[in-house]
């Protein structure tokens, strides 16, 4: 993958962008913030989902009308989220954990070809040595595990530990311990799977993005 001065400096705005706002959530969670804005950062994301979703729609009633519903759902439990700004927070990390968990999971039964696997596959044109299905099979089983993991662990940390512990898991730990999974499986890639069968981090990107693509076109001609 070629990095190109646009490519670093994009990269870099979204790592400060992850930076501020892992800093800025974990401060609304351990209640050091002030507490209106910690609210409006908390439903920032699912704000964002409902305009995506509503536009999607496509049809002005479905605009007006949605962005109206959730305006006044926003102003009617206003004085709730920004009492329970750290409950906001962990209902989305364990969503986005158990969704996760899901994307991968839900294709180790059934038949189905395991997730890493096909974004293996379409990184190397439709060709997945035996040893390489394996691999990414198990490598899935342990993407699955991880987030699996993750949320049953802020799960007890958010109901038994202070909140401000639970939020330095959740918020400020996240992201290193995703790139620490990557990297734990870089390794094992680099022991288990001889040259010719490891993929590189742009084989990687590649076939990520291909998948998603041919799961969309799917979803829209079922």
């Amino acid at each position: 993958m070629n990095l190109t001065p646009a490519t670093l400096l994009r990269s870099i705005v979204l790592l400060a962008l992850i930076v501020g706002w892992a800093v800025l959530a974990h401060q609304g969670s351990a209640g050091d913030a002030h507490p209106d804005f910690s609210a409006a950062l908390a439903t920032a994301p699912l704000i964002a989902i409902a305009v995506m979703l509503l536009w999607r729609a496509g049809h002005p009633l479905w605009i007006i009308g949605g962005g109206c519903a959730v305006f006044l759902l926003l102003a009617w439990t206003w004085p709730i989220l920004r009492q329970n700004v750290a409950l906001v927070y962990y209902v989305q990390h364990l969503g986005t954990n158990l969704a996760l968990a899901t994307l991968f999971g839900r294709t180790l039964f059934g038949g189905h070809e395991a997730l890493v696997s096909q974004f293996a596959r379409f990184a190397h044109g439709g060709v997945l040595s035996p040893l390489k299905a394996r691999y990414t099979r198990q490598v899935t089983k342990a993407w699955t595990a991880f987030f699996l993991a993750s949320a049953l662990l802020s799960t007890l940390l958010f109901w038994l530990a202070p909140a401000a512990a639970w939020s330095v898991f959740a918020n400020l730990l996240t992201m290193p311990l995703l790139l620490l999974m990557f990297a734990a499986e870089h390794l094992a890639r680099q022991h288990l799977l001889p040259p010719e069968e490891r993929s590189s981090i742009g084989d990687t990107i590649r076939g990520y993005r291909a998948a998603m693509q041919a799961r969309q076109a799917a979803s829209r001609h079922p």
